[in-house]
C-alpha cells in the first residue's frame, strides 16, 4: 500500500521546480496561476530567489504548494500516475494544504490565498524577536516531553513538530525556551535553535488560528479522493467540516508528525512517496521506520524511477 506525503516549511529552496517548469506547458500554466491569484510575480520569487524574500513565511508557504502540486500534476496527466493507487495523503504543516489540493478536496487557487494568509497571521502573531524555536534530537521523545515539564517559568515552552523517533521542534516564548535550553544543557542535550521568524505550532499562535477561523470556515472544501492523515490527530479523515476545523487547530497544536506515519504504517502502508522539494519527509519516515521503501520525487527522473519501483 502507498501513501503520498507533502513537505512543510524548511524544504524551500531558490531555484525548486525549475526543470518541471522549464519542460512542461502545464507547470508554467500552474505558476502563472499563482502569480495572478496572488497578484505578485511568486514564479519569479520560485525560480530565481531572493532566498531572503522566498523565506518569508507568506511566500514559502504558497511557493511549496504550487512547486508540491506542479509536480503531482505532471505525475498524474503527463506520466499517467493512477489516483487509486495511494490509499493515504499526509501533509507537514503547511503540506497539509498540498494534500488536500491533490486529494481534489480544495481548489488551488483556494489553497494559496489560505496560505498566504495563513503565513502572515503567523508571522504577526508574535512580534519578531519574542519567540524562539528549537531543534531537540537523539533524545527519546518521551524524555523530552518530561524536561518541559520542568520548566518552571511563566512562558509558552510546548512540542510544535514531533517529527520522527529522536527528533522533536519545541516552540514558545524566547524567555521560557532559554530557560529549557539551560535545562538541556545541565542534562548534556544539544539544541539547535532553528532560523525561523516566529514560533510556529505552539498557544501563542491562537491570534493567527483565530484570524484565519472565518477565511477557513468560508472557503469551499469538499471529500476528499483519499483519505487524509491530519497533523492534529494522526488519524485518517475526510469529513469537511472536520478537516476545516483541524486546519485552524492546526496552526496552534503539534505536528503529530511520527504518530501519522506509525498510523499509517498499522493500515499496512509499505510505500511512502514524498512529492515535493527536498527530501526532509524521507528522511524523517526512515528514522521512524524500517523495512518500509521512502521515495522522494523532485525530478523527471524521480518520476520514471519511482512508477518503476511501483510496478514491480
Amino acid at each position: 500500500m502507498t501513501a503520498i506525503l507533502f513537505p512543510g516549511q524548511g524544504s524551500q529552496a531558490v531555484g525548486m521546480g525549475t526543470e518541471f517548469y522549464n519542460k512542461f506547458d502545464l507547470v508554467k500554466k500552474i505558476f502563472k496561476q499563482a502569480d495572478e491569484k496572488l497578484s505578485f510575480p511568486i514564479s519569479k520569487l520560485i525560480l530565481e530567489g531572493p532566498a531572503d524574500e522566498l523565506q518569508l513565511t507568506k511566500n514559502t508557504q504558497p511557493a511549496i504548494l504550487t512547486v508540491s502540486y506542479s509536480i503531482f500534476k505532471v505525475m498524474s496527466d503527463e506520466y499517467g500516475f493512477d489516483l487509486n493507487s495511494p490509499k493515504y495523503f499526509a501533509g507537514h504543516s503547511l503540506g497539509e494544504y498540498s494534500a488536500l489540493v491533490c486529494s481534489g478536496s480544495l481548489k488551488f487557487n483556494d489553497a494559496l490565498y489560505l496560505l498566504h494568509e495563513r503565513g502572515k497571521a503567523m508571522q504577526e502573531a508574535v512580534p519578531v524577536g519574542m519567540g524562539k524555536m528549537i531543534a531537540i534530537l537523539g533524545v527519546k521523545n518521551d524524555e523530552v516531553h518530561n524536561l518541559i515539564n520542568l520548566n518552571n517559568t511563566t512562558g509558552v515552552c510546548e512540542v510544535a513538530n514531533d517529527n520522527a523517533e529522536g527528533q522533536v521542534i519545541v516552540s514558545g516564548s524566547k524567555e521560557s525556551i532559554e530557560n529549557f535550553q539551560n535545562i538541556l544543557k545541565e542534562k548534556k542535550i544539544k539544541s539547535l535553535p532553528l532560523k525561523v521568524s516566529a514560533p510556529f505550532h505552539c498557544s501563542l499562535m491562537k491570534p493567527a488560528a483565530k484570524a484565519m477561523e472565518e477565511k477557513i470556515e468560508n472557503t469551499e472544501f469538499k471529500k476528499p479522493l483519499l483519505e487524509i492523515i491530519n497533523n492534529v490527530t494522526a488519524t485518517p479523515e475526510k469529513n469537511p467540516e472536520n478537516i476545516k476545523k483541524l486546519l485552524v487547530e492546526q496552526i496552534y497544536s503539534t505536528v503529530k508528525w511520527r504518530q501519522s506515519i506509525n498510523k499509517m504504517n498499522e493500515l499496512n502502508v509499505k510505500n511512502f512517496i514524498e512529492i515535493g522539494p527536498g527530501k526532509v519527509l524521507n528522511g524523517m519516515v526512515k528514522r521512524t521506520l524500517k523495512n518500509i521503501n521512502c521515495f522522494s520525487i523532485n525530478s523527471i527522473v524521480d518520476i520514471e524511477n519511482v512508477l518503476n519501483e511501483l510496478k514491480k
